[in-house]
């Protein structure tokens, strides 16, 4: 029962950097440097707590930020902020089975693949929401995505099995814009 335990919180911080990967890791990072429901401490993973490792985040969030905010390459940041949350993603879920004891590198195939289930569920969301909403409300998207991120990643500390339904959610959200655009494409080719 541990194992599953350690299995969910794992699938539901990784799947929560996937959403947005700054404000998890941080949320993560703080709570095991309180020993609070996470303590990476004795473990390989320890640097997931260090203050250097979430200074650098912090920096990191600043400046994916200011690229948001100046027009960079949507396409290439959004790239960028899903290889991000992958690696985040994997690390935060091999600490989470280092920490109860477990082999670790599991975790970090098992990581980025949920980081990535829940980047692609939730990227597609946000933009086909944001193509149907005016410029000031679709930028509100960005801060709703960090809000789940962050109550998911509280979420899978605190009650880690409840982060596999957060990725089933996630897959049906995929199957469904899947199963969507290919209707949409159907339609398309009968009005010819």
């Amino acid at each position: 029962m541990a194992l599953y335990v350690d299995i969910g919180q794992g699938v539901g911080l990784a799947g929560a950097t996937g959403v947005r990967p700054f404000l998890p890791p941080l949320l993560a990072g703080a709570l095991a440097r309180g020993d609070i429901g996470l303590d990476f401490d004795g473990t390989g993973w320890r640097f997931l707590e260090s203050p250097g490792f979430l200074l650098a985040l912090l920096a990191l969030s600043v400046l994916s930020y200011g690229a948001e905010r100046s027009g960079a390459n949507r396409a290439a940041l959004g790239a960028g902020l899903a290889a991000l949350g992958a690696a985040l993603g994997a690390l935060l879920f091999a600490g989470s089975l280092a920490e109860a004891g477990e082999v670790a590198w599991p975790g970090l195939v098992a990581g980025a693949g949920c980081a990535l289930v829940a980047w692609l569920a939730v990227s597609g969301l946000v933009e086909g929401a944001a193509r149907r909403l005016e410029p000031d409300a679709a930028g509100l998207l960005e801060l709703y995505a960090e809000g789940a991120a962050l109550a998911l990643a509280a979420v899978a500390i605190f009650v880690p099995p409840v982060s596999f339904l957060a990725l089933l959610a996630f897959v049906v959200l995929i199957v469904r814009a899947r199963a969507a655009g290919g209707r949409k494409y159907a339609g398309l080719r009968i009005l010819r």
